[in-house]
């Protein structure tokens, strides 16, 4: 017991020093490691420190799944994943494990995860004597002819020894005796005892000599085993057969048919009859193969197949051939015959395919190892060698390993899960023989979502028109964008973009769903506060990183007939909207009694407004205007005609549902005498609450008239001190003829009324459906701008007014009403009491603001005593900067009293002045009573003058009397 421990420490001694000298003096090949162990060592012995030689961290061994996952036969051996060693797992007996005498080597295949490694470990088995050398039988009988000469050979059975190498059979001995001795013949890959005659035997001394053969093997210590041999001695039959040769080689390819003959041995016999017939037959110690696959003609000598030829089974088979005469007795003859199968190409290559996942992330870099891949091929030689390909246009590879047969499957370009998700990768392998022979597989992969699309919108920007009066709270929009990504990297959330919290700032009023985009508001937006706004949505997916995109919505607040009409005028002291009017009873027919003004702040047809009577006490009496809101007499009054009427006068706008006020007008008929008087009165009364407020008016007008006179007169001089530059940019403008007013023309019967504004070339056409500020000019006009060239170039065109000389009367063509623009309030006032709707014109402002329908203005016909215009309301024209010219002749050439280039001062208006304007019909060319008025001023004057005309009639009155 102490002498096989000691042994055994000895054997561990030398494996240690073979792994050291393996490790110092060994290639460096690719973290390839080799150990070695004898057999037969217990279990859970330590065959090596795997991790600590590959060089791994054994602290994250069990994190990364450290294992072996191909290569141990029966799970020979495992590995620890708490310290990285190597143990055997179950016994080993080395002549189970490995056939032959070569060196028994076991790869083991050991991976690694995050990152994924392969390493290849081998663990030799070295042979250890425990196993006794055996004889096929135990006891042998030889019968030998008594005339046998000395020197004859008769070959024993030889001993087998599963052990290898040094504890293989070394030596055979003989027991003593007088005739025979022992001699050994080398054979190859085994050692063959032969009996020799040394002393011609006598059978009538001994006819049987018992003898002990005894095979020794080479361990330490050796074992040995005794074969019992019985010689008997026979008579005479002196010849034995020979073969044509000792040994026999033969080559034979796998897979050949049933009956084909291999090789026929020969065997001669001298002697004649019975002793000369020569019997073939099989050694009876063969291998058990040899008896399945081959068979001996006993009379011929042929070898035939019987059974399957398979190279990867057996590639040599070694066969005993005995031939033996019929003589008494028999005398037999031995020889070895070789057949050598040869390869053929008769089996497919395997893929074997090592894989921790089939997901692969769609920003891996090229070059992941995706899938570990081994090919193997039973055939040998040319036909085990196998190629391997993709047979798929795909973004992957295979890189080979330094090992044959070995791949890995890698990314070559970068993926993308948006373009393709799923790749189905179909592997070829196919081995180099003839015919070559190909195996396919499948492998499946899927690439898995990263975060790397933003949020889209569909469109950008997006418009929003929403009708004004909006209900608090409820939905208004919905914005919806999409993600390429999947699952939470597509989950999209939405918030409104927030502002400094400033007045215009309308975000702060607008609620979003955060996970359907539905937008909806915090308040009623009010169409004549607010026209349009926007605001920006952002879309934000839940990946890491968060990625958004934002969208611009552009919101348009529609006009809806939200307002009502406003009575302006007849308005009492107390607010309400009644008035009382005094009119002799001898005013002719179609005398203007009152105006009815009121407005509407809404604009298109919502501000439009019509008049009518919903209730008078006399129809033949008075008429109303439906345009213009005038109160005019029908016919004369007489005797018989009430002193006091009453006229409730029905204001309504055109919207779709229609929205009204009324004014109470009440018409007092007085005589000629009694009107005068009480005009005075009145005008005396009001004259002294007016004085105080027209003073200041004046002295308010008088300060800014003489600054912007002055102004005017500044940048004139400026303009004519400096250089004409013939290549300004002004001048590439040919329909430009460098006025700053816009013209509307009003057209009443024979008179003509020109409303000029900033911007807009005296003389142009305003084209429906333009651009900006674009005007066609008539061809005469054109010629008469190029003959002013000359003396305008001197001046800036954007700041110098032109004369009206080359204005020609146009006529507006219609367009349909645009709820975007938006009527200032100013503007109204005198639409519906002084606006005849004859025909519609388009007025277009500034750049970028938007064309609007409004109706021309005539005063009604046969009004002797002239009018009251002004722009329609909500034209978009901006009350503070336009007047009105007219004249029966028209426009045609400039006053009389300006020099060519020149305005008169009233042409300008005031900025900051109030927005009724007021027309006087022109009396004569010199007339003095041609002004534009404003506000509360025209008010005063219109006050003072109808003072002196109704005094300039009471005085006429008193002389008629007289």
């Amino acid at each position: 017991m102490g002498g096989g421990g000691q042994r055994r420490r000895w054997e561990y001694w030398w494996v240690a020093v073979r792994f050291s000298l393996l490790l110092c003096l060994g290639e460096k090949v690719s973290a390839q490691i080799r150990y070695s162990i004898p057999e037969e060592v217990k279990e859970g012995s330590v065959v090596g420190n795997v991790a600590k030689d590959l060089g791994l961290d054994v602290s994250t061994l069990v994190e990364r799944r450290f294992r072996i996952v191909s290569g141990s036969k029966d799970a020979l051996f495992q590995v620890n994943q708490n310290n990285g060693v190597l143990y055997v797992h179950k016994n080993i007996d080395r002549e189970e494990v490995c056939d032959g005498d070569s060196a028994c080597l076991i790869d083991l295949k050991m991976v690694v995860e995050n990152p994924l490694e392969i390493h290849y470990v081998g663990v030799e088995i070295t042979d250890v004597n425990d196993n006794s050398p055996s004889f096929p039988d135990i006891a042998k009988g030889l019968d030998i002819s008594e005339s046998t000469h000395a020197g004859s050979h008769f070959q024993l059975p030889a001993a087998r020894d599963l052990d290898s190498g040094i504890n293989s059979i070394r030596l055979y001995k003989l027991s003593q005796n007088a005739h025979f001795e022992l001699e050994v013949r080398d054979r190859g890959d085994e050692k063959v005892p032969f009996l020799v005659l040394q002393k011609t035997l006598d059978r009538e001394q001994k006819c049987e000599h018992r003898l002990l053969l005894t095979a020794i093997d080479g361990g330490n210590p050796p074992r040995s085993t005794n074969l019992n041999l019985t010689v008997t001695v026979l008579d005479i039959n002196d010849n034995r057969p020979v073969f044509s040769q000792e040994v026999y080689t033969v080559t034979l390819e796998e897979n050949v048919s049933i009956n084909t003959v291999v090789i026929q041995v020969k065997a001669i016999d001298l002697d004649e009859a019975v002793n000369g017939d020569v019997e073939y037959s099989l050694g009876r110690d063969l291998n058990r193969k040899v008896y399945e696959v081959f068979n001996l003609d006993g009379v011929t000598g042929e070898i035939r197949v019987k059974g399957e030829v398979d190279f990867e089974s057996t590639e040599v088979y070694r066969l005993d051939v005995q031939a033996s005469d019929k003589g008494q007795p028999p005398m037999t003859v031995s020889c070895r015959v070789i057949i050598k199968i040869t390869d053929v190409n008769d089996n497919q290559p395997d893929i074997e395919v090592t894989s921790l996942s089939n997901l692969v992330r769609e920003d891996a870099k090229p070059g992941t190892v995706v899938y570990l891949i081994s090919v193997t091929d039973k055939d040998s030689g040319i036909n085990g060698k196998v190629l391997c390909s993709l047979s798929d246009t795909v973004p992957f590879e295979l890189k080979p390993s330094y090992q044959d047969n070995m791949y890995s499957l890698v990314t070559k370009q970068r993926l993308d899960r948006e373009l393709v998700s799923h790749y189905d990768i179909t592997i070829t392998a196919t081995d180099c023989g003839q015919p070559p022979l190909s195996t396919f597989k499948t492998l499946s992969v899927q690439i898995s979502d990263v975060n790397d699309n933003s949020p889209e919108f569909s469109q950008t920007p997006l418009q929003l028109y929403l009708a004004e009066n909006n209900a608090p709270g409820a939905s208004i929009f919905s914005v919806s964008a999409t993600d390429k990504d999947l699952n939470e990297n597509a989950v999209i959330s939405y918030h409104i973009v927030r502002g400094e919290g400033t007045l215009n700032d309308m975000a702060s009023f607008l609620n979003i769903n955060s996970e359907n985009g539905h937008i909806s508001a915090l308040k009623s937006f009010d169409f004549e506060s607010l026209k349009t706004f926007q605001f920006q949505v952002v879309a934000t997916d839940s990946g890491t990183p968060l990625l958004s995109s934002n969208v611009t919505v552009n919101v348009f607040i529609l006009d809806q007939n939200d307002n009502a009409p406003v009575i302006l005028y007849p308005v009492s002291a107390n607010g309400s909207a009644e008035g009382l009017e005094e009119i002799p009873r001898n005013v002719n027919v179609g005398h203007l009694v009152t105006k009815v003004r009121a407005y509407d702040a809404d604009i298109g047809y919502n501000g439009w407004l019509l008049f009518s009577l919903q209730e008078v006490t006399d129809h033949s009496l008075f008429a109303l205007d439906r345009y213009t809101g005038q109160i005019r007499t029908l016919r004369s009054f007489t005797e018989t005609d009430e002193a006091e009427h009453k006229l409730v006068i029905l204001v309504k706008d055109n919207g779709n549902v229609s929205l009204s006020a009324t004014a109470t007008v009440i018409i007092k008929v007085v005589e000629p005498k009694e009107a005068f008087a009480a005009s005075d009165v009145k005008s005396s009364v009001k004259d002294e609450e007016e004085n105080s407020v027209t003073f200041y008016l004046i002295i308010t007008l008088g300060s800014v008239s003489t600054l912007f006179l002055i102004s005017i007169i500044v940048l004139i001089v400026m303009q004519c001190s400096k250089t004409p530059d013939y290549s300004s940019k002004y001048l590439q403008d040919t329909n430009y003829d460098g006025t700053l007013c816009h013209s509307i023309q009003y057209r009443s019967g024979d008179n003509r009324y020109m409303l000029v504004g900033p911007r807009m070339s005296i003389g142009s056409t305003i084209v429906p459906g333009s651009n900006g500020n674009t005007l066609v000019i008539p061809e005469d006009r054109r010629r008469a701008s190029g003959e002013m060239r000359s003396e305008t170039l001197r001046q800036d065109p954007r700041s110098r007014p032109q004369s009206l000389s080359h204005t020609q009367p146009r006529k507006l063509t219609p367009k349909v009403p645009n709820s975007d623009w938006r009527y200032s309030a100013s503007l109204r006032a005198g639409m519906q009491s002084s606006v005849h709707m004859e025909e519609s014109s388009v007025m277009q402002g500034a750049q970028g603001v938007l064309v609007q329908n409004w109706p021309t203005v005539s005063s009604a016909a046969g009004d002797a005593e002239g009018g009251e215009v002004s722009p329609p309301m909500g034209a978009g024209v901006d009350s503070n900067s336009w007047h009105f010219r007219y004249g029966a002749g028209g426009p045609g050439g400039p006053p009389q009293h300006l020099k060519p280039g020149e305005v008169p001062p009233e042409a300008f208006i005031i900025p900051g002045s109030p927005a009724i304007i007021s027309i006087r019909q022109q009396g004569g060319e010199d007339d003095k009573s041609d002004f534009i008025s404003f506000g509360k001023k025209e008010e005063a004057k219109k006050k003072k003058k109808k003072k002196k005309e109704k005094k300039d009639k009471k005085d006429k009155g008193k002389d008629d009397d007289e």
